[in-house]
């Protein structure tokens, strides 16, 4: 796995502008902040991003994947104002189940999710190498 990083750009904080990668692709749906039975136990976006960080990474280790293997993800959020607010705890929880490996990201803000409690949503792809 390699870090795009053209010249002369600022390094950006937490994500990576790209990556390129060779092996067996691994990808999640939109994973949310709820647990195994499907109950949102935290109402706050930090929370339930905690929360979606975990069953990612139990999603990835089913299709033999770790989190330093995410090349990209792709961030749905409903509050863009608590999204910032919230920034130090989310990443506080992203450290603690992803480790110091930040792939492509991107952070959409939307009117609305189909989980009506949901306060953000995550898309993930991994490439595993063989």
């Amino acid at each position: 796995m390699n870090i795009l990083h053209p010249p002369n750009w600022p390094r950006p904080r937490g994500y990576s502008n790209g990556i390129s990668a060779k092996g067996r692709i691994v990808v999640t749906g939109g994973i949310v902040g709820w647990d195994e039975n499907e109950n949102f136990v935290k109402q706050d976006i930090a929370g339930q991003a905690a929360q979606a960080f975990k069953n990612i990474v139990l999603i990835l280790a089913e299709g033999g994947a770790k989190p330093e293997n995410i090349v990209r993800m792709t961030w749905y959020i409903t509050d863009k104002i608590g999204y910032i607010n919230s920034q130090k705890l989310i990443g506080e929880s992203y450290r603690k189940n992803f480790g110091k490996h930040f792939p492509a990201m991107a952070v959409v803000e939307v009117a609305s999710l189909m989980e009506k409690e949901a306060k953000l949503e995550i898309e993930v792809m991994a490439i595993v190498e063989e």
